[in-house]
């Protein structure tokens, strides 16, 4: 839903200017300030600049950090998107992390429930190892029985 647009009068230069926009009074009134601020002190640096030199001047400075600006949120937006892409990584890393130690903890019930709790699993090849020798031998006390 857009905004309603305002009638806003500034003070500029002693001038003043009808400005239509979307903004709040306490917003222009922030903008006026700081559009005459710098216009004096534009004026206090070079005295012999006129208003409308003064006015070009601030433009240029306004476009000049209205870039910068832009660059800046460009460069923060690439770091949101890298930091995303980091936190995908890290949830990812995580959930082989968890697999992993389900693994070794399912490998560490099997040398249990066969009388081998001093085993020491040394990583997770090894866990996967015992769990598949595990499942071989299922297979083959069940042919077993099957016969």
């Amino acid at each position: 839903m857009a905004k309603d647009k305002a009638r806003y009068k500034a003070v500029i230069a002693e001038h003043t200017y009808t400005i239509i926009g979307q903004e709040n009074k306490q917003h222009m009134d922030l903008v006026t300030k700081l559009v005459n601020e710098q216009l004096a002190e534009i004026k206090h640096i070079s005295p012999q600049t006129n208003n409308e030199q003064a006015s070009v001047l601030l433009a240029i400075n306004a476009i000049s950090d209205q870039l910068k600006k832009q660059e800046q949120v460009m460069k923060l937006e690439q770091e949101v998107a890298e930091l995303k892409q980091r936190t995908i990584k890290v949830a990812e890393l995580e959930n082989r992390i968890k697999r992993i130690e389900a693994i070794e903890e399912e490998a560490r019930d099997v040398l249990k429930k066969n009388g081998q709790e001093g085993v020491e699993i040394q990583n997770h090849m090894e866990a996967q190892q015992i769990l598949n020798e595990n499942h071989k031998k299922k297979i083959q006390n069940k042919s077993t029985q099957d016969q």
